[in-house]
């Protein structure tokens, strides 16, 4: 049997050979500090999550499921797709969620080969809890994620306009940052 391969990552070109300018210290000092807010929101992520009694990936499952877009129904393969997983990978974890009472399969009643993910009353009450201190962190951590943004944002912006005029350096036109 052939190995599965994992899903493309995006449709977009390979990020490395997109590259169109040299990164200067605020890029990387904005790149550094988005880095690490990413990191400190999983942390905080994973802590909560455990918290609650569900591994990370459990959690990150359910949440999946229950914030599929348009609240469609969701299959093994939907949810494999958003977690980033191979099926089989995501099958063992549905089947453990099953397992746990978090998770229900439930056939399409409009195609009977499809079965659909559906959340239990249980795992409703954990993904309820857990969103609700993820709202609250992200309230709390959204003015440092603002002013990464926003420095990014400034930065393209004075980028864009000295390609337009070409009259005078990014540097010059203030584009340095001093980010912290």
């Amino acid at each position: 049997m052939a190995a599965m391969k994992r899903p493309p990552k995006s449709p977009a070109k390979s990020p490395i050979k997109a590259r169109k300018r040299v990164p200067n210290q605020a890029d990387y000092e904005a790149l550094s500090q988005f880095r690490y807010l990413i990191r400190r929101f999983l942390e905080f992520s994973q802590d909560a999550a455990k918290a609650e009694g569900l591994t990370p990936r459990q959690h990150q499952a359910l949440l999946a499921i229950r914030g599929y877009p348009g609240g469609g129904p969701v299959t093994i393969g939907d949810l494999a797709e958003r977690l980033r997983l191979r099926h089989h990978t995501t099958v063992e974890l549905v089947d453990r969620l099953a397992e746990a009472g978090l998770v229900e399969r439930v056939l399409d009643p409009a195609d009977q080969r499809r079965v659909l993910l559906k959340l239990t009353r249980l795992a409703a009450d954990h993904l309820a809890e857990l969103s609700a201190v993820h709202l609250d962190e992200l309230s709390r951590i959204e003015p440092l994620w603002k002013q990464v943004l926003s420095r990014r944002s400034e930065r393209m912006r004075r980028v864009r306009r000295f390609a337009r005029n070409g009259s005078s350096s990014p540097s010059a036109s203030g584009a340095r940052s001093n980010a912290t």
